[in-house]
């Protein structure tokens, strides 16, 4: 393997910092690949880390926009949600980490890929679909799980003492306390003190939203515009502040969002490998959106075509969740998910206030609410006596029911019968 080209995922943080001197010294020809999704990192400092200890040569992508376009919107699109609470964060930037890792190898004519991600984790798994998904043909190279390098660090000391060896700078010699993930669309905490479930979070764990004690006592309106179940405006009603940029309107919920708490969820949630993890999230500005998409749907979509679409969000986060983003069940979704959200188009008005994303109105050139047809005062066209025959047809199978249950056990329906 030695001078073969390998593209690395790398952040400029401890351990991708050692994987890269590792394997420079093992003889490998390393590109660094540095996705920016939003995480406030120093790309300009991580980039010279990255030369100064070995690396042939270093891309910065700025993958923003195209995150939220082509992954968050979709996925808000269709509602997703692992496990009914978490909005996937995480999971919704390994695709576009992936895809952008993979043309690099492509452009520099690399057959190697690797990442710093560990073998308990689900990024491990998510990011190593993608790579096969998108190039068959690819090599992984996970340092977490090869034998060679797992036998020279069993743990964090033993990556410290490396890196004292060959003098990488690194942040901190002490372990923080949780780990964490971040991007545009949310941050992530986990592990370290946060691993014991029934401990509240220290309010210094939070990073990205404000607490409900420290969040305005007067709410914030807003009002989004929705074309195809896709967001296309956000406007502040208070200040008159406009945003249809993609990328500026999700920045501007974010920034709405954090300013009132909105957003946090503490879970235990069911890793893809089996393992049980506890994560607190901070997700304001798709928050936001997810509420305000859900409620547009009300008025503008077939009810048939709501369940029988509900009915699929679970899957949908799940595919999501483990990782499935570029495979034929998701092109599937994907396609049915666009098709349901066809003419889910109008305008949802909401009121941010501590913590909460406030419904207080929607209006929608396709509704299909007829307000005389639902009034209580109107006859609207209704006829009220062919409710009698729609109660008698879907009793029938009722009645049905209850006969078959007489039969099976007539003593206890006749004891039931005399207890009244």
């Amino acid at each position: 393997m030695k001078n073969k080209k390998i593209i690395l995922a790398y952040s400029g943080g401890l351990d991708t910092s050692i994987i890269l001197k590792w394997l420079v010294n093992k003889g490998y020809d390393v590109i660094c690949f540095i996705g920016d999704v939003g995480q406030k990192d120093d790309f300009k400092a991580a980039e010279s880390k990255a030369l100064d200890l070995g690396a042939s040569k270093v891309h910065v992508k700025n993958l923003q926009k195209e995150f939220v376009t082509d992954y968050i919107f979709p996925a808000l699109q269709g509602n997703a949600l692992y496990e009914g609470r978490y909005l996937l964060g995480t999971s919704l930037a390994r695709p576009v980490l992936a895809k952008a890792q993979i043309k690099i190898a492509h452009e520099e004519g690399a057959t190697i890929v690797s990442h710093g991600s560990t073998g308990k984790g689900n990024d491990q798994v998510r990011f190593e679909l993608a790579y096969y998904a998108l190039d068959p043909n690819i090599q992984v190279f996970a340092p977490w799980k090869d034998i060679e390098f797992l036998e020279q660090f069993k743990g964090r000391n033993d990556l410290l003492t490396y890196a004292d060896e060959w003098n990488i700078s690194v942040t901190a010699t002490k372990k923080m306390p949780y780990s964490e993930d971040e991007n545009l669309m949310h941050i992530s905490h986990e592990a370290g003190v946060l691993e014991d479930p029934s401990a509240r979070p220290d309010a210094s764990v939070f990073s990205m939203t404000n607490g409900i004690s420290d969040a305005p006592g007067k709410e914030t309106l807003l009002e989004i515009e929705f074309e195809n179940g896709m967001p296309t405006q956000v406007k502040n009603l208070d200040d008159g502040t406009i945003k249809i940029d993609s990328l500026e309107m999700f920045l501007y919920l974010n920034e709405m969002g954090s300013l009132h708490g909105i957003g946090r969820v503490d879970m235990v949630e069911n890793r893809f490998i089996g393992i049980k993890s506890r994560g607190v999230y901070e997700t304001p500005g798709a928050t936001i959106l997810w509420e305000a998409h859900r409620d547009l749907e009300g008025v503008a979509m077939d009810k048939e075509v709501m369940h029988i679409r509900d009915m699929l969000i679970p899957k949908f986060g799940e595919l999501i969740y483990n990782g499935f983003w570029f495979s034929p069940e998701m092109d599937f979704l994907l396609t049915s998910i666009n098709k349901s959200q066809e003419a889910v188009d109008g305008t949802v008005r909401v009121a941010l206030l501590k913590g909460n994303v406030i419904s207080i109105g929607r209006e929608s050139p396709t509704s299909l609410y007829d307000q005389d047809m639902s009034s209580m005062d109107i006859e609207g066209g209704f006829d009220a006596t062919d409710s009698q025959g729609f109660i008698n047809i879907n009793a029938i199978r009722l009645k049905a029911h209850n006969l078959v249950l007489h039969r099976r056990n007539p003593y206890k329906w006749r004891k039931e019968s005399s207890d009244e």
